[in-house]
């Protein structure tokens, strides 16, 4: 793999192990490559890779949070793929709106259709607005409800 220039980093209080072994799990390709332990032995940074792009995650106490200004977005091709990371990243969290939820570590997601910008950017501005409109009202976003928006159903 060749080396990647910019890899997000993810401030932690004191979970980074613990998260980073959450998000592996959900991934293919994906992997924890370094474990550094801090002083006390814990884990201080870890080094893992999800769908192959590397992250830095490190435990440097309760002086910082994650919030919603930085996201990770998944792109999804079926409601059922949707379904699963919506579940599964939301177990212990908050969904918030519009495809978004931020997980038990406090980390912020976008679960997205991979249609979903095709739906938005429609030649006809009616059909697109209908689209922005019902994605608007929902909060784990629905393939098959944009769809009908699109089509104005």
């Amino acid at each position: 793999m060749p080396h990647q220039k910019i890899t997000p980093f993810l401030w932690f209080h004191d979970r980074a192990e613990e998260a980073a072994n959450f998000y592996v799990s959900l991934f293919d390709d994906s992997r924890i490559t370094r474990v550094v332990p801090g002083p006390a032995g814990a884990a201080m940074l870890v080094e893992f890779q999800l769908a192959g792009v590397a992250y830095v995650a490190y435990n440097g106490g309760p002086h910082f949070t994650l919030n919603e200004a930085f996201s990770l977005s998944v792109e999804c091709e079926t409601q059922d793929e949707i379904d699963f990371f919506w579940d599964k990243l939301c177990d212990g969290g908050q969904p918030v709106q519009c495809g978004w939820l931020k997980d038990r570590y406090g980390l912020s997601w976008q679960i997205v259709p991979s249609i979903l910008p095709k739906l938005m950017t429609d030649p006809d501005p009616v059909k697109s607005k209908r689209v922005v409109d019902a994605m608007l009202l929902m909060i784990k976003l629905d393939i098959a409800g944009l769809q009908r928006a699109c089509d104005g159903g």
